[in-house]
């Protein structure tokens, strides 16, 4: 994956050798971009391409992205598409002896006890979400601050609440504060809004010296912050 800048945005794109005498550029209806170059077309040339091109390219990102499917409104019932670290899984509602939610053979099934409604279905899987992001995000969460060790401060608190508006918040002192929701969306995601919120330990305000800090530790948070933007709702 290589990339380009274009003003305030970073266009990424994925590069295809082949023997024809001309570079031609693809936007895909996912609005990812594939180049198809000459075997002897280097990535300097490549990306001056891209960048002279880069206009016509955003333009069909964004048309592409009106037609991304948004997530609807969950009923909880069997059949429904759920996600899980950015991975689709189909939901299986079945009665058992216990109440508990796995993953198996691609679905993420849900056992109730003895009976079930959307409303059970729902909080069984809320638990089971929360469950799964405390873990995932304490672990996250470390691996993150490691890559802040040349800066004064010490490892912050991390707290998973559920936000309204925000995936994650910090008060700049000892705390960051992560939406649960957030397990449903690739790691990188995950890793880019810990990041972002730990650079606030660095700078508090959203200035430049904060997006340089943000890009020193993290060069392509801009590819995961897109993502979750479009994907997530």
């Amino acid at each position: 994956m290589h990339k380009v800048n274009y003003g305030t945005k970073d266009i990424f794109f994925e590069v295809e050798r082949s023997n024809r005498k001309t570079l031609a550029i693809e936007v895909h209806p996912d609005s990812s971009v594939h180049i198809i170059a000459p075997e002897q077309s280097s990535l300097t040339d490549i990306e001056k391409k891209v960048v002279k091109r880069a206009n016509w390219i955003t333009k069909q990102q964004l048309y592409f992205e009106q037609f991304l499917p948004r997530t609807p409104e969950r009923e909880y019932i069997s059949g429904e598409t759920h996600y899980y670290l950015g991975k689709s899984y189909v939901l299986k509602i079945k009665v058992g002896s216990t109440n508990e939610v796995k993953l198996k053979a691609g679905q993420l099934q849900v056992i109730c006890k003895t009976s079930y409604t959307p409303e059970k279905v729902k909080k069984l899987l809320a638990h089971w979400y929360y469950k799964h992001a405390e873990k995932k995000f304490h672990k996250l969460a470390k691996e993150a601050f490691f890559k802040f060790k040349e800066y004064d401060f010490e490892e912050p608190q991390l707290e998973i609440r559920r936000m309204a508006k925000r995936w994650g918040s910090c008060n700049t002192i000892d705390k960051i504060t992560i939406n649960p929701e957030l397990i449903k969306a690739p790691s990188k995601c995950v890793e880019y809004v810990i990041v972002h919120e730990m650079c606030h330990f660095v700078v508090p305000k959203h200035n430049k010296a904060f997006y340089q800090t943000l890009s020193s530790i993290m060069p392509n948070w801009k590819k995961w912050k897109g993502i979750l933007e479009r994907r997530m709702v």
